[in-house]
């Protein structure tokens, strides 16, 4: 009788367990996976930055796989992870968005990141970086610095929040400014997009926003040959020559990452959509050039403090 209480009992624990939020408290292992490489010096890397901050902060192995697109390489790599003990994993692009939103109720004891992309399950954080301001600052930069009153813009796709910032910065600037964009519909088709450059510096623009982060380098060093400026992409990207990136839109998706690992470790991590600003100081703008004039890069640091006290972008009276 006693062993038979002792069976149900143990049985009644199991199913009490089932459906349970999983535990956030504690981080075991942490897993990165990549679409591409964490050595473009951009995007990838500063993902890789974040892995390894987490890694510092929290003494714990860290594991990363590049590359990682198909639906099967993306499933293959999970149940690796899981295997290994990984709770908290990163799948840096919205690449991963619909396989992780998929599959997570099959790993309620692992928490599944994604960045700007939608999170639809219980245990799928989304880190989204407001990309409107800091593509309006430095749309703004690129209209006053223009010297021909033509400015153009190398994005990727059409939807990006911060090529409509940079038009409509660019217009608050100089109402009378031209801005010729461009799309290559990828986020690292170098080719395209030096090509796109051509024409639009062919078009006469002498300020040009290379919004991809696979591409903007090589046509940064492009720019840089050309004798022309740019604006950077994603991270500080001054020391491609301060006389070329007059400032850079900067996401520190890396300080993102760590923000939300430090709520898992403290259990206060809420799944869902998590937006990231100036605020935050996971987006700022980089270093400015020492050609722009300090009058303003300080009337740029007046706005962004005024954007911080009120969420409103500046508009023309």
């Amino acid at each position: 009788m006693i062993t038979r209480l002792v069976m149900i009992f143990s049985v009644l624990l199991l199913l009490s367990g089932c459906g349970q939020t999983p535990f956030k408290g504690k981080i075991e292992k942490v897993g990165m996976l990549f679409p591409d490489t964490i050595n473009d010096l951009v995007w990838g890397t500063k993902g890789y930055k974040g892995l390894l901050s987490i890694q510092s902060a929290y003494n714990v192995d860290v594991y990363y796989k590049e590359g990682v697109k198909t639906d099967e390489d993306i499933l293959n790599a999970i149940e690796d992870y899981h295997k290994r003990g990984i709770n908290l994993l990163f799948g840096h692009g919205s690449e991963y968005e619909e396989m992780f939103n998929l599959v997570s109720e099959d790993y309620p004891d692992m928490e599944f990141v994604i960045s700007n992309a939608e999170s639809k399950a219980d245990n799928v954080t989304s880190v989204h970086l407001n990309g409107e301001a800091m593509g309006f600052f430095g749309g703004m930069t690129a209209a006053h610095m223009s010297k021909t009153n033509q400015i153009g813009v190398i994005a990727s796709f059409k939807w990006q929040p911060e090529v409509d910032g940079f038009i409509k910065g660019a217009k608050y600037e100089n109402p009378d400014i031209t801005i010729n964009t461009k799309y290559t519909d990828h986020w690292d088709d170098d080719t395209t997009a030096v090509k796109l450059y051509e024409k639009i510096k062919e078009e006469g623009a002498d300020v040009v926003y290379p919004a991809g982060d696979g591409y903007n380098v090589p046509v940064i060093q492009q720019i840089k040959k050309d004798g022309l400026y740019a604006i950077g992409y994603v991270t500080d990207q001054s020391d491609q020559g301060e006389n070329t990136v007059l400032t850079s839109t900067v996401q520190n998706v890396d300080k993102a990452y760590g923000i939300i690992a430090e709520q898992y470790s403290k259990g206060t991590l809420e799944s869902g959509d998590h937006y990231f600003d100036f605020k935050d100081h996971v987006v700022e703008m980089g270093t400015f050039s020492p050609l722009v004039d300090k009058a303003f890069q300080d009337k740029i640091a007046a706005l962004i403090k005024t954007y911080n006290q009120t969420d409103e972008l500046p508009k023309k009276e």
